[in-house]
Parts: structure tokens; C-alpha cells; sequence
């Protein structure tokens, strides 16, 4: 039966995710704590491993009870990101950390979060969509896949690349529990995704791989047309007003809606 299997926040864009058994929408649209907190550099630009390649070596968990980042590797350390001193501090270290040039801040954005598409909401994809790519790869692990990828709400019990369907002409939108999602746009890939997410250390022709590889399990049920190019995967949804402040949660039924 299809059903959310997962759900993962990112706190800190560009940082580790946090999986958790419920997340309740925010007035924004996306999910609590995800992108709550972003490094911005001296234009005000958010900065991820888009920019450094070292963000894949860190090591970092975020509890969001005592809004606390900890950092464990290359060096321990925890950072209270409730207040301005603890963001200042976390800033100042990671720049030094990420090799950057210049000093970051650190912003927080609790209704909304830095995500990339500000009129969007969470990320969707299937495990068997993670699945069927780590195949095509000697080297990668489901795990290794779900974690180049970062998609919020991962969907059980589907096969891979459901998600697919939920863009373009006529798409149907799914519910999850008592919150509607409405696909809005495939998610095109970065550099992000072709670096082993613990090293950063890039898999070689990866690009070129997953494009011959999607271009051939391209499923029938897609609508084409809502697809720029083959280098895309998982789908960037949205939740309805009416639907924001409900709470998703790790078994909920997943049931297709026109």
C-alpha cells in the first residue's frame, strides 16, 4: 500500500538532514525545521556545496528541542543557533571550516526556510526511484543515493518514479494523511548529487550515466513535455493554504486525488 516510508528536514541547507516521525507545514508551505537556517555571504547569497565541496566532510546532527547544532568531525563542537552570539560563532567557524572567503552569516527564516523555490513546498520521491538509481551505479547504496538527492517525503509501496506523474498537463495531485500535494516541477540536478555526500570526492561520468540511464527507464505514465531535460529527479511539490498547519507523519496512507 502506498505510504510515507520517510520524512527528512534539512535545518541548515547544505548541512545533514534530520529524519523525523511527523512534521507538521508551516504557513509557508514547507516542512517545520526544514532549511530553517541558511549561511549567507557577504551579498546576502545563500551558500551550500554548490559553493564548497567541503560541506559533504562535515559531520553535523541539529536537535531541534535546544536548537542546537553539533558539529562532530573534523572537530566537536555544538552551537546554540536560538541566538545571535551562537549563529555568529557558528558563522565564523564554518567559513574557516569550508575554506570560504570573506565572513558568512548565519539567517534564520522559521515560517518559510531557504529553500530554493520560495513559492513551493517539499520535495517527493519514491524509495524505488532511490532504488532503481543505485543500481545504476556500481559504487552507490540506496542510502548513498536518498542522501545525494535530499528529497523531503520519501513514498512506500509505489514503483519507481511515481512521482513522475504528478507534473505536467493534467497531473492528479496525492493526499497523505489530511494534507493534499500538488506537484509543481521536476527538480533539476546540480553538481551536488554526482559527489559521494561523505567525501565529496565527485563519481566519475556520473552525469552522463544517470542522463542515458533516466533517458531509457523514462516511465509512460509522464507527461514529457513537463520535463526541460533527463538530468532531473524527484518532483518540487506545494501544499494548499487550506492544508497548511496539518501534520504529516511516517505510515500515512498516500492515496492519488484529481
Amino acid at each position: 500500500m502506498p505510504h510515507i516510508d520517510r520524512l527528512t528536514v534539512y535545518p541548515v541547507k547544505g548541512l545533514d538532514s534530520l529524519d523525523v516521525d511527523r512534521s507538521r507545514v508551516r504557513a509557508g508551505g514547507t516542512l517545520e525545521h526544514d532549511r530553517e537556517f541558511a549561511l549567507l555571504d557577504a551579498d546576502g547569497e545563500r551558500v551550500n556545496a554548490k559553493q564548497s565541496d567541503r560541506f559533504h566532510t562535515l559531520e553535523t546532527s541539529y536537535d531541534p528541542e535546544t536548537t542546537t547544532l553539533c558539529v562532530g568531525a573534523p572537530e566537536g563542537r555544538e552551537f546554540p543557533l536560538d541566538s545571535e552570539g551562537g549563529r555568529a560563532e557558528a558563522a565564523t567557524w564554518l567559513t574557516d571550516a569550508l575554506g570560504l572567503d570573506g565572513d558568512l552569516t548565519f539567517d534564520r527564516q522559521p515560517e518559510r526556510g531557504h529553500v530554493d523555490r520560495p513559492s513551493m513546498g517539499p520535495s517527493v520521491i519514491s524509495t524505488a526511484t532511490l532504488s532503481t538509481v543505485a543500481d545504476w551505479f556500481d559504487e552507490l547504496t540506496v542510502d548513498s543515493v536518498r542522501r545525494r538527492m535530499r528529497a523531503n517525503i520519501e513514498v512506500g509501496g509505489v514503483p519507481a518514479f511515481w512521482e513522475d506523474r504528478f507534473v505536467g498537463a493534467d497531473a492528479p495531485a496525492f493526499r497523505a494523511g489530511d494534507v493534499r500535494i500538488e506537484g509543481v516541477t521536476p527538480c533539476g540536478r546540480c553538481v551536488v548529487p554526482s559527489r559521494d555526500p561523505d567525501t565529496g570526492e565527485p563519481t566519475p561520468e556520473f552525469r552522463e550515466q544517470f542522463l542515458r540511464n533516466r533517458r531509457e527507464t523514462f516511465p509512460e505514465w509522464a507527461d514529457r513535455d513537463a520535463f526541460d531535460h533527463f538530468y532531473s529527479l524527484m518532483v518540487i511539490a506545494r501544499v494548499p493554504e487550506a492544508d497548511r498547519g496539518e501534520t504529516l507523519s511516517v505510515g500515512d496512507t498516500v492515496d492519488i486525488v484529481e
